[in-house]
């Protein structure tokens, strides 16, 4: 069997330079390699998230299937991986023309898509126009169904807004019938996709179950200072805080808390929450802390993809979308191995297959996964699941947290 281990990793800041190099890198590549590209941020705003969540599971399965030999074809043989990177800097304008330059220019096989709601969803007709699959693996979106009918070769990985606020809004309920919690909630939304879809379907939840806004402010993306905002929550007489936020909200809202010493019974925090950096912004005072997301943490499987992801990148990988990410790309790599590279054959088989993964038996529905943790909290030191309640493997939720 004649393969190539080596990838062409491209990380030059201009999409020009970086095309001009995948040009170069990709006239010495040998026929037996699969050619897979992506544009992910490396810099700009989106870099913590495509830094911790995207990034080292594309570097780790890229290693681990390269080193079992490549990728397996129908035909029993397997080809090597080769890697054409691009730093989309944070800047759809320049993912998009990263994207035209990974089809037209280096004639990759497969695409891999980039950090976030906002930059999947600016490149999903450019997607569907070329004809590659869309595993869209870190996008929230209600519109999933809609998406997932217009474009028939997108998938869509982390349910929408409204899931998450109803499985919120299901694990307060408990703990206000329980006596726990007072009825009354203080949210706070980033005035942005992620948040707007969030916030959307949060207010008819809460309402329905019957809990009182007592606080509902949005905040410009880019918000640095959260005082005013905290201490108006603060003074709501809410039990419970929640942000949907993205990390440096998340971040910037639990230092202030901590600082004016705001400990409510429930302190919830979205994008960021559920990082491996977060009991260091928290100041080792994470505990009873609940975010967006969660994983089995008593799983083998998921316990086996930490280890090996920490021993790889040297940092454990997120408790939310990480394992969900791997997951696709594990999807991808069986689709292959079933349906070859021809993009009719392989979306067909991502949205009609069985797969095994680490986060257990995956089978789309509707091009869209379902079977998801919606809720999770700090305990122990580990970001454990706590909601949907009833789902194998999610733990019982700690309320009221210990104080800051």
């Amino acid at each position: 069997m004649k393969g190539i281990s080596r990838r062409a990793l491209l990380r030059a800041g201009p999409v020009g330079m970086a095309a001009a190099m995948a040009l170069a890198a990709g006239a010495q590549a040998d026929d037996a390699t699969v050619k897979i590209g992506y544009a992910v941020a490396r810099t700009g705003p989106n870099a913590t998230g495509a830094g911790i969540t995207t990034i080292p599971n594309y570097e780790l399965w890229v290693d681990t299937v390269n080193k079992a030999g490549g990728l397996a074809m129908p035909d029993g043989k397997r080809r090597m991986i080769e890697v054409v990177e691009y730093d989309n800097r944070s800047s759809n304008e320049d993912l998009v023309r990263a994207i035209e330059r990974l089809v037209s220019q280096d004639k990759v096989d497969l695409i891999l898509p980039p950090w976030g709601t906002g930059a999947n969803l600016a490149i999903a007709p450019l997607m569907a126009r070329f004809g590659y699959p869309q595993l869209a693996v870190t996008a929230v979106t209600d519109k999933a169904p809609d998406f997932a009918a217009r474009w028939e070769r997108s998938f869509w990985m982390l349910g929408g807004g409204h899931d998450y606020a109803a499985g919120l809004v299901d694990v307060l309920s408990q703990a206000r019938d329980a006596g726990t919690i007072n009825a009354k909630v203080a949210v706070v939304s980033v005035a942005d996709g992620f948040g707007i879809d969030l916030i959307s379907g949060a207010r008819p939840a809460f309402e329905a179950a019957g809990f009182e806004l007592a606080y509902d402010k949005s905040y410009p993306l880019g918000t640095s200072d959260f005082a005013a905002i905290m201490s108006e929550a603060q003074a709501s007489g809410a039990d419970s805080f929640v942000a949907f936020s993205y990390p440096p909200g998340s971040f910037g809202m639990t230092r202030t808390a901590q600082t004016m010493g705001y400990n409510p019974a429930v302190f919830y925090v979205s994008v960021g929450g559920a990082f491996p950096i977060y009991p260091g912004v928290a100041d080792g005072r994470e505990e009873g802390v609940m975010a967006i997301g969660g994983v089995d943490a008593g799983s083998p499987a998921i316990r086996d993809y930490f280890a090996r992801h920490e021993a790889f990148a040297g940092k454990a990988p997120d408790s939310w979308a990480s394992a969900v990410t791997y997951a696709s790309l594990e999807m991808l790599e069986q689709a292959v191995a079933r349906a070859g590279l021809e993009h009719g054959a392989l979306a067909k088989e991502l949205s009609e297959g069985t797969f095994e993964t680490v986060v257990g038996e995956v089978k789309l529905e509707d091009n869209q996964l379902r079977d998801l943790w919606w809720v999770g909290q700090w305990q122990g030191g580990a970001f454990r699941a706590v909601g949907p309640s009833g789902r194998e493997g999610a733990s019982a939720p700690v309320i009221p947290k210990p104080d800051w």
